[in-house]
């Protein structure tokens, strides 16, 4: 197995080094976020050496947990492998197996491949669509992995105009809020159309956590050019001066695409 040199090293460590001793399936789980995040960073600034090395640092963290696994006496990295070889098996009837066998549809999209895998999902023994929604998942992931579960079974707008018109409805159930000053109530509304402003990524194919990230990016650019050519403090400049830059950061930004 290519990878086995990688658990010889992880079976070495877990006995001969003191941190990873130490290690529990608990202690792991916020370093393994932090290293998907470097991996998430890596994919969107395209530097492939990167990849390659982040996605070594995942692979190690999944070997360490199934290290873990096999101490307990529950399952190791093979299980593992089998596992996931089994279930995508499973879930690709249309390129292992028959659609006809499993009543589902025939596939000739992408979307016909989502709903069938959904409703898989379903026959191995799932209460609802949603249960495969991880509870942690950060709430705008989630909010996106939890529609595009609802689409799949065809609860669904048939129409961009349709999520429109109810983002800008929510949009105006927000206002109605904030005129009562009720804080539990405006904070309600204020999901909805957090809620709904996603959706319509979707339906516009785009990953909304990629969009907010570029905003993110532009506004510091924009504000560390005010802070650079500001004559004072921040603190003692008006906001019409401090404008004046922003504008000139955006023309800057202009010239550069052209």
């Amino acid at each position: 197995m290519p990878v086995q040199k990688l658990i010889d090293i992880i079976d070495t460590l877990r006995v001969e080094c003191p941190w990873d001793q130490k290690q529990t399936l608990d202690s792991l789980k916020n370093l393994t976020i932090e290293e998907v995040y470097e991996l998430i960073d890596a994919i969107n600034n395209k530097d492939y050496d990167e990849i390659c090395a982040e996605l070594g640092d995942v692979l190690t963290h999944l070997i360490f947990y199934a290290k873990i696994g096999k101490e307990n006496k529950a399952f190791d990295f093979q299980d593992v492998v089998d596992n996931q070889c089994e279930k995508l098996i499973y879930r690709h009837p249309h390129v292992y197996g028959s659609t006809d066998k499993e009543g589902l549809l025939k596939v000739t999209t992408e979307e016909d491949v989502k709903k069938n895998w959904e409703q898989l999902k379903l026959k191995e023994g799932r209460k609802s669509v949603l249960s495969g929604v991880p509870k942690g998942l950060p709430s705008m992931i989630k909010a996106s992995r939890i529609q595009e579960k609802a689409a799949g079974v065809g609860f669904d707008w048939h129409h961009i105009k349709d999520v429109f018109a109810k983002t800008k409805e929510e949009i105006l159930e927000l206002e109605t809020a904030i005129v009562s000053d009720d804080k539990k109530h405006i904070e309600e509304e204020l999901g909805d159309v957090l809620f709904s402003i996603i959706n319509l990524a979707r339906f516009l194919n785009i990953n909304p956590e990629d969009a907010l990230q570029k905003t993110n990016q532009k506004f510091i650019t924009r504000f560390q050019y005010i802070e650079e050519n500001t004559q004072k403090p921040l603190n003692e400049s008006s906001l019409e001066e401090m404008e004046v830059l922003w504008q000139e950061a955006k023309q800057n930004e202009k010239q550069k695409n052209v």
